[in-house]
């Protein structure tokens, strides 16, 4: 099995945050500001063995690398952010990394192709701060050469010598056969045998067939119906999304009648949420399922938060066992179970240590691996 845990690259100053926020903003900045919002919330939480680090350290990206591997992580997925017409950022890392050769750990890249919006951070408007456009055939172009150096490092994650490159919202490509076909070309024209493409499966619909627009597999969002809504509320828009709001509305707390005007958390029970995180669907082409350990995102968004309650490790563990069920069918080299996330820690979601669980989350892992 191949456990990919997302890395979060939002741990350095950058001039748009520092414009957007405040000056030296990074994700410390929400994590150190966090607060209780109701008896029993787990809130503040800190950092233990790595502390409050700044990822243009590479003594920490080593530190990380070598914890995660004595765990049983494969590699570390990156967020990358292109949003067209060359506009990168947060990338210092990924460039450091492929520069230095360090950390010696494998690693690949998810595409975050979507725009950024204030009301992700708390607030009641939509205003987009960063706008992800799809520019067609050239500057899919442009893009695949900046991601070339990547996909040639011998760390770089790869299906029978395919780059794997997972794109978040893949639904939302406009042109997507475009796209498919442009990386599909260039990637032989670079002397690969093709390029292993994954698709975040719409979290409207866990059918959707990546072989009809070229893709490879899918990764599970079955989470995304919780967690993406239009200004944090859930909205009912399927038959999907009716199944899981009728599931859980005995389990939240506060109970509102009125979705569209609830302005307090939602807080789900996380044994309770998990049961839907994985779908009991089988498919004709490879699913990688997404496991979560966690997951609060009060320290960004406050109020107006998704709260999974009552997260333990033994709980934990048993997600996990039926996410590593779920892929055993595949081929060795697609065997992927992805983690939700390595250090997102302005949502809860770090499986780095922190000073309530320390190591527990990653002795599941090494212990689910039996690794000695």
């Amino acid at each position: 099995m191949k456990l990919l845990a997302y890395y979060l690259p939002q741990f350095y100053p950058i001039p748009e945050n520092d414009l957007w926020w405040e000056p030296g903003f990074t994700e410390w900045t929400n994590v150190s500001k966090a607060k209780p919002l109701f008896r029993g919330h787990n809130q503040p939480r800190f950092p233990s063995d790595l502390g409050y680090y700044d990822l243009r350290v590479s003594e920490t990206r080593e530190a990380q690398a070598a914890l995660a591997s004595e765990n049983g992580i494969y590699g570390f997925c990156y967020y990358n952010y292109w949003f067209g017409g060359g506009k990168v950022i947060l990338d210092r890392v990924s460039k450091e990394v492929l520069d230095s050769g360090k950390p010696d750990f494998p690693f690949c890249f998810c595409w975050a192709n979507e725009s950024w919006k204030g009301v992700w951070f708390g607030f009641d408007n939509q205003k987009i701060l960063m706008e992800q456009q799809y520019l067609g055939e050239v500057d899919y172009k442009r893009y695949f050469y900046y991601l070339l150096d990547f996909f040639k490092d011998e760390r770089y994650i790869k299906v029978d010598g395919k780059p794997f490159f997972q794109i978040y919202k893949v639904a939302d490509i406009p042109d997507l056969t475009v796209f498919v076909s442009t990386f599909r070309d260039l990637a032989l024209k670079e002397g690969f045998p093709g390029i292993y493409l994954v698709g975040g499966i719409p979290a409207t619909n866990l059918t959707w067939d990546p072989r009809k627009f070229n893709l490879d597999a899918v990764v599970g969002s079955e989470f995304s119906a919780m967690r993406y809504w239009n200004e944090n509320i859930i909205r009912p828009k399927s038959l999907f999304f009716q199944h899981l709001v009728d599931r859980l509305k005995r389990k939240i707390f506060p109970i509102e009648k009125d979705f569209e005007k609830r302005k307090k958390p939602l807080v789900i029970d996380y044994e309770d949420a998990i049961a839907h995180f994985i779908t009991e669907l089988d498919f004709e082409y490879p699913y990688f399922p997404v496991c979560i350990h966690d997951w609060d995102n009060s320290p960004r968004s406050t109020s107006r938060s998704l709260i999974l309650h009552n997260s333990t490790p033994e709980l934990f563990r048993k997600h996990l066992k039926k996410g590593l069920e779920k892929v055993k069918h595949l081929p060795e080299a697609e065997r992927f179970v992805f983690l939700k996330s390595w250090n997102e820690w302005g949502e809860s979601n770090a499986l780095e240590p922190d000073n309530k669980w320390g190591h527990s989350y990653l002795r599941v892992i090494k212990e689910e691996l039996a690794l000695k």
